[in-house]
C-alpha cells in the first residue's frame, strides 16, 4: 500500500504550467479568515488515527469514483464531495491529493464545487495537524508541478523537518533540485531515493541530461536498474 501510495504522489504529473496558475498566494500567508475555521459537523478528524471516524465519508462522499476524478457522488462536482471529506478530515492525504490533481486537471486554483482554493486545503490540513509530515509532502509536489519550485522546496523541507525520509519524498525534492539547478543536492536525494527502491527514470534521465548523473554510486545504481 505505502508503494502505491507513493505512486500516487508523483502521478500529479505535469499536466499544466506555473503560468496557468499563476497569481497563486502562498497558504502560509492564509488563515482563518481567509481559508476558514476548523470546526465542522462531523470531525474534524486526524486521517493518521481516526480512520475508523472516517469510514462513513469515504463510503458515502471519497468513493473510488471521487478519488479518480471520475464524477461526483453526492454533488454534481466532483470537488464538493472531495471538500466535504476534507472538512471532516483536513489532513486526509488521498483527499488532499485528490483535490490537487482535480484543479491542475482543471486548470483552476479553486477547482469547481470547492469553497477554498488548494492553498487554503493544503493551509487547514497543516493548521489542523502540524506534525503530519504526509501534508507539506504533498504540497510541495503540488506547488511544484505548478511551476513553484522555490515555495515547493520549503514545503519539502518542511516535511523533511517532520521527519520525512522516504523514497518518495527523496525523489520529489530531488526533481525541484534539478529544476533550481542545485545538481549536488539533486544527486544526492536521486542516490538515496533509487537506493531505497524507487524505479521511476525520470530525475535519473533528468540528471543525465544535465551531465551530472556520473561517479561510482551514481554507476551502481544505474546497473542495479
Amino acid at each position: 500500500m505505502k508503494v502505491r501510495w507513493s505512486r500516487l504522489i508523483i502521478g500529479l504529473g505535469a499536466w499544466v504550467t506555473g503560468a496557468a496558475l499563476a497569481g497563486i498566494v502562498h497558504a502560509e500567508e492564509f488563515g482563518p479568515a481567509v481559508c476558514g475555521e476548523l470546526e465542522n459537523a462531523y470531525g474534524p478528524y486526524d486521517y493518521r488515527t481516526e480512520q475508523h471516524r472516517l469510514k462513513i465519508v469515504d463510503k458515502h462522499h471519497f468513493t473510488a469514483e471521487v478519488e479518480s476524478l471520475r464524477g461526483g457522488i453526492t454533488s454534481h462536482r466532483i470537488g464538493g464531495d472531495i471538500s466535504y471529506t476534507l472538512r471532516a478530515s483536513p489532513n486526509h492525504h488521498r483527499a488532499l491529493h485528490a483535490m490537487a490533481r482535480l484543479a491542475i486537471k482543471e486548470k483552476r486554483p479553486k477547482p469547481k464545487g470547492s469553497p477554498h482554493t488548494v492553498d487554503c486545503w493544503f493551509e487547514r490540513g497543516m493548521r489542523f495537524s502540524p506534525t503530519d509530515a504526509m501534508v507539506p509532502l504533498t504540497y510541495g509536489i503540488y506547488l511544484s508541478q505548478t511551476g513553484k519550485k522555490d515555495e515547493a522546496l520549503k514545503m519539502l523541507k518542511r516535511a523533511e523537518s517532520l521527519g520525512e525520509r522516504g523514497a518518495n519524498f527523496h525523489y520529489n525534492i530531488g526533481l525541484v533540485y534539478v529544476d533550481l539547478r542545485m545538481y549536488d543536492d539533486a544527486v544526492k536525494h536521486a542516490k538515496e531515493a533509487y537506493r531505497m527502491g524507487f524505479n521511476l527514470p525520470g530525475l535519473r534521465e533528468k540528471l543525465q541530461r544535465a551531465g551530472k548523473w556520473g561517479g561510482s554510486g551514481a554507476q551502481e545504481d544505474a546497473a542495479a536498474h
